[in-house]
């Protein structure tokens, strides 16, 4: 929702400052990478009345305060939940599940083979409320079948977000997230609770494993490689720097031959990655 100043002022909002904004803006581009531009001031403005209000903050500094000092991370999660746009839906980005189905599974199945291993790792990063990671165990359920239980093959699904890890953590859903993804699919892994929400299965919750991660930590602390990354529309967010930063920490923890995704409205400058370019979106570390 975009406010404008004429609004927040008719409304009785607190308004901010340009230093408080500044300060704000700098806070959240060092912690989390989202970069703030001036036009955001007036967003930023509506979007944090409510915490202002409910906490009695009497100025935005004093709320800018109380983030700076809390050791536990918890409000500046808060803050980065009012800023940003966790709105996501099963089925998002089809084609990028197709090709992981089709393409990128059989091309594990055959390396690991080579290679005498059964462990198969995926991350999906920036995960949200949890439709991604949820549908790429279902895929890989529906891949393997019977022989899934062969394989490691659980997911990492991380997030800078305790709302949205919390949210994902339960594994129910309102129906119009599913308005969009597979018929059979839903009917399989998903029941409708008493309340008219979706509920997914056991069996694919338990395959997931969600963390809060922050991805512009100077050091990602995984001991092995990953054979795909999933990391769709976070870097919308991010400059240019940040972009380019960003992918080079998961180029350095992506495995030979595995794929980085991301989504179809961000861009990689391929002057400064060695992943190739292998479809819309679609990244491969040769």
């Amino acid at each position: 929702m975009e406010f404008d100043y004429s609004e927040i002022e008719n409304q009785g909002m607190k308004l901010i400052s340009d230093e408080e904004f500044h300060l704000i803006r700098d806070l959240v581009y060092e912690k989390v990478g989202i970069n703030l531009t001036g036009q955001k001031k007036a967003l930023v403005t509506g979007r944090l009345q409510k915490i202002l209000r409910e906490r009695k903050f009497n100025t935005f500094r004093d709320y800018y305060n109380f983030v700076v000092s809390d050791k536990s991370g918890e409000a500046l999660s808060e803050l980065v939940d009012k800023i940003s746009t966790n709105h996501t839906f099963f089925g998002r980005e089809a084609d990028h599940f197709n090709f992981f189905r089709n393409k990128v599974l059989p091309e594990i199945v055959q390396r690991k083979q080579l290679e005498r291993s059964n462990d198969i790792r995926v991350w999906s990063a920036g995960c949200s409320t949890g439709e991604e990671p949820y549908t790429l165990v279902m895929l890989m359920k529906e891949f393997f079948g019977k022989d899934y239980i062969k394989w490691d093959a659980g997911i990492l699904a991380t997030d800078i977000s305790t709302v949205a890890l919390d949210k994902a953590s339960t594994g129910i859903y309102e129906d119009n997230r599913l308005h969009n993804f597979d018929t059979e699919l839903k009917k399989k892994y998903f029941k409708l609770t008493n309340n008219e929400k979706w509920q997914i299965s056991d069996e694919i919750k338990r395959e997931v494993t969600y963390r809060r991660f922050n991805l512009m930590n100077d050091f990602f602390p995984f001991k092995k490689e990953f054979d795909v990354i999933f990391c769709r529309n976070v870097m919308i967010y991010f400059d240019t720097e940040t972009r380019i930063n960003l992918v080079n920490k998961f180029y350095e923890n992506t495995s030979k031959n595995g794929y980085l995704f991301i989504g179809h409205s961000e861009t990689i400058d391929r002057k400064y990655t060695q992943y190739k370019y292998i479809a819309p979106a679609i990244y491969q570390k040769i």
